[in-house]
């Protein structure tokens, strides 16, 4: 059996996406996928079960990348093409069935809206495939011993959604007051942007454990997956510690919870003050995320 499946760009929709996938997976486990995403994405998908190929749709003038697409995969007779884009793509392939989910913001978790794809409900919860080496990574980079591992995301795509960076500390002793041998690991992605906007956080907390720029998605994963907590701003790196099964308590300011809150078994959100979708993120308190975390730390360590 032979299936197409067609997701975001971002990364974060791309995460959300893996919950739907690891559901085709288990209906039917000698399938084999060929997944089509972005190119900050593709390597979510690099250890899937049943993998024949990622196809990395690099962004072209004229939607041109669609074109790209349909010549990679014109020549195969799928059994199933799943669509997140809403493109016209599938209709132009050979495939015995085919489910395209429409474009188009609407109201409610956008993780439901993947999952009504295939009428699914409650709606799968997003995960990551990870393999030994990415383990053997996360093994390397932390402590072997019971300090507990806060993992804090201070960065984001778009400035509206940081958390100013100088709460961080005074975040961090609210934390640490409770949990006097915890460790901060400091988390963001690569690039000169990404490096610039963690590197105050990283100055002001000298013995965190700088975890970011230079690993592969999984290898994050893996990282996620031996801290006790994760904080951070709504971002692909939210979406992806929740996917690993750490605790995650997500930021919210100008984003909507509604829409993009964290999944998962141990998950929580705090937003500004404000309506929802036009609240200043600088308004959320450290008292309020302190709070929250440390309520999602006692919950899930008992």
């Amino acid at each position: 059996m032979r299936i197409l499946f067609i997701t975001a760009t971002r990364l974060g929709d791309a995460v959300i996406s893996t919950g739907l996938l690891d559901h085709l997976i288990r209906t039917y486990p000698h399938a084999r996928f060929t997944i089509a995403c972005g190119p900050v994405a593709a390597g979510l998908f690099q250890n899937v079960p049943g993998l024949d190929r990622v196809i990395t749709m690099d962004k072209r003038k004229y939607d041109l990348h669609w074109l790209d697409l349909w010549k990679a995969c014109v020549a195969q007779k799928w059994d199933l093409t799943i669509d997140l884009r809403g493109s016209a793509v599938t209709a132009l392939l050979r495939s015995s069935r085919r489910v395209i989910m429409r474009g188009g913001r609407r109201p409610g978790l956008r993780l439901a809206h993947v999952a009504q794809t295939l009428s699914l409900s409650p709606p799968p919860v997003p995960t990551v495939w990870l393999d030994p080496s990415d383990v053997a990574c996360a093994t390397t980079l932390l402590p072997t011993t019971g300090t507990p591992l806060i993992a804090l995301g201070p960065t984001a795509n778009w400035s509206g959604k940081i958390w100013p960076v100088e709460r961080y500390l005074p975040l961090w002793h609210r934390l640490q007051s409770a949990y006097p041998t915890a460790r901060p690991v400091i988390l963001y992605g690569p690039g000169q942007q990404e490096r610039d906007l963690a590197a105050p956080v990283l100055a002001a907390l000298p013995q965190a454990i700088d975890a970011g720029g230079r690993f592969s998605l999984t290898e994050v994963a893996a990282i996620l997956r031996k801290c006790q907590l994760y904080v951070g701003n709504d971002s692909g790196l939210m979406h992806l510690a929740a996917a690993a099964g750490t605790p995650t308590l997500g930021l919210f300011g100008p984003s909507r919870a509604s829409e993009y809150a964290p999944s998962g078994a141990h998950t929580a959100w705090v937003a500004a003050p404000g309506p929802e979708g036009d609240a200043a993120i600088a308004d959320l308190s450290v008292s309020t995320v302190a709070e929250a975390a440390l309520r999602l730390l006692a919950e899930t360590s008992s």
